[in-house]
């Protein structure tokens, strides 16, 4: 399979690039947009590498046009971008901000004026502040302050907006953002890490019914980041690592909302669940998407450790494995999204798959004659190999997005490592389209 074409994958296979409102858009105070727990985290000290600020961004709120013009000289036909929650929220509930709306809208309009098809991700990890302070994604309550955010955005964009994602990688945003507190808005520990996990699978499933109910013509999907897990060796302690950790990081918020429940026997601090459940939860834990949408970049290898509490599982670094890795530190792995094509294949309960991420950060050089990225161009052609494998063995994949269309705010990596295919000075905030963006463009053209 050494020649890679577009028409191999099908017509109706589902061609994009993917955004979120916190890492472009920038304008973070203005026309009436609330504070979301990214604001609030990364004004704290020590929280974002080298200090950065989404503040401006990519200042995507003020240049969209031409962004947009860019997607369409690139010939992608579908822009995956997220609503801001406090741009058309600002208190999170209660008064819409008619200002954020009208934006949203300007947005939409002009893909579809340039033949690009949107597809909205509701929720992208910018949770209000305002909330935060009321317990956040602790709080039972974010079940409702919630679906109000989704009602809001399918009465105001539904009449236009066709494809929708329901939530962003819940396994990151709740582990990074309220166990290990990495990431906003700073929490940890397994008092918060479980509520969150609860009261995510009620919001992703309620969220989803409530899109369907709106918008029955919606095609309604929601995203997991996925890695592909393998034990470090076949040792029976560390076959069982792996199998806790591919349980934690693959199956923890799938699994409910496919009917199946919690991963409790395989990882059975998750018992402690049961005190945030509720009469009738259990009914409202599943719900039938129309697409799951997988986030895949990378293979971890696991072994036993004895000083990780909970789960006796730990990472074997890439860097440690001599492997070949991103600016990230992670491994160039391309078959680990075959396997996780794979793996969630053989759930019978989802009905299509769509890779709504997958792209790689590497240090980018500018020269005269603009950014030439040979290894960013290898990563994707040899992950769509490997999508164009999992595809012509019968897998119900039907799309494919790359992360991301500029380089851009990398949460707490700041702006150091760059997944665009198109590179932005933040300085000046010119655009140039490296030469990973020009081959997508070429493939796409077909």
């Amino acid at each position: 399979m050494d020649q890679l074409n577009k028409a191999l994958f099908g017509e109706d296979f589902k061609w994009g690039v993917s955004t979120a409102a916190f890492q472009i858009e920038g304008a973070c105070d203005v026309d009436g947009k609330g504070i979301s727990i990214w604001d609030a985290f990364t004004a704290k000290k020590g929280k974002v590498l080298n200090g950065h600020k989404a503040d401006i961004a990519c200042d995507f709120y003020n240049s969209y046009q031409a962004d947009i013009d860019l997607i369409r000289q690139l010939n992608i036909p579908n822009f995956r971008f997220s609503i801001s929650w406090t741009r058309v929220l600002p208190n999170g509930i209660g008064e819409v901000n008619q200002a954020g709306i009208d934006y949203y809208n300007r947005v939409i309009d002009y893909c579809i004026s340039q033949g690009i098809e949107p597809w909205v991700t509701i929720y992208h990890w910018d949770l209000p502040q305002i909330l935060e302070d009321k317990g956040g994604w602790t709080n039972r309550e974010v079940v409702t302050w919630f679906t109000e955010f989704v009602i809001l955005c399918a009465k105001n964009f539904g009449d236009k907006v066709k494809h929708w994602m329901v939530m962003n990688e819940p396994s990151v945003f709740s582990g990074a953002g309220y166990f290990f507190g990495i990431h906003a808005p700073g929490r940890t520990g397994l008092k918060n890490f479980l509520p969150v996990i609860h009261h995510v699978v009620l919001s992703m499933v309620a969220g989803g019914k409530k899109l369907r109910e709106l918008l029955p013509n919606a095609v309604i999907g929601t995203t997991f980041s996925c890695s592909w897990i393998e034990p470090r060796s076949d040792s029976k302690r560390d076959i069982k690592a792996a199998k806790v950790a591919d349980a934690l990081v693959n199956r923890l918020f799938i699994e409910p909302i496919l009917g199946l429940g919690y991963p409790v026997n395989d990882i059975p601090v998750l018992k402690g669940l049961e005190k945030f459940y509720q009469p009738g939860d259990e009914k409202n834990m599943s719900f039938d998407f129309d697409f799951i949408g997988l986030q895949n970049y990378t293979r971890e290898i696991v072994r036993y450790s004895f000083f990780t509490p909970y789960i006796n599982a730990s990472l074997v670094k890439a860097k440690d494995r001599n492997a070949d890795i991103t600016a990230m530190g992670w491994e160039v792995y391309p078959p680990a999204i075959y396997h996780i094509i794979k793996k969630f294949n053989a759930y019978p309960q989802i009905r299509k798959i769509l890779i709504t991420e997958n792209g790689a950060a590497f240090p980018d050089n500018m020269t005269d004659d603009g950014v030439n990225d040979p290894k960013r161009v290898s990563y994707l052609q040899d992950h769509l190999k490997q999508v164009l494998k999992a595809k012509q063995e019968g897998c119900k994949v039907q799309g494919y997005f790359v992360w991301t269309l500029t380089d851009n705010f990398e949460w707490a990596e700041g702006y150091h490592p760059r997944f665009g295919l198109i590179h932005v000075d933040f300085d000046s905030q010119k655009r140039v389209v490296k030469s990973s963006g020009k081959w997508y463009a070429d493939f796409l053209k077909g």
